[in-house]
């Protein structure tokens, strides 16, 4: 239950925090738009690579906490099962 409280802490204060993200997509469409008027376009392909790299860090973040949170589940639970087979040992030995 601990935990659940935490993440949900975490979404809603990413939740609650996103409000003033919304904002940049018209200036970037702004910047964009004069920059293509003016013949240049080098500005739209950084503005996309940099759209790609936001897109791709959240997953990436999550499967880095994914990956480590099952390797420790996997260890704690080779650790249990040491201690129930030696326990085993104990009572029939």
């Amino acid at each position: 239950m601990k935990n659940f409280k935490i993440i949900f802490g975490f979404i809603m204060l990413f939740v609650l925090s996103g409000v003033d993200v919304w904002a940049q997509c018209a200036m970037c469409r702004g910047s964009v738009e004069s920059s293509m008027g003016n013949g240049r376009n080098n500005v739209g392909v950084g503005l996309n690579t940099g759209i790609m790299f936001l897109f791709v860090m959240p997953y990436l973040l999550v499967a880095v906490i994914g990956y480590l949170w099952y390797r420790n589940s996997k260890k704690n639970l080779q650790e249990r099962q040491f201690i129930a087979s030696r326990v085993k040992q104990a009572y029939q030995g």
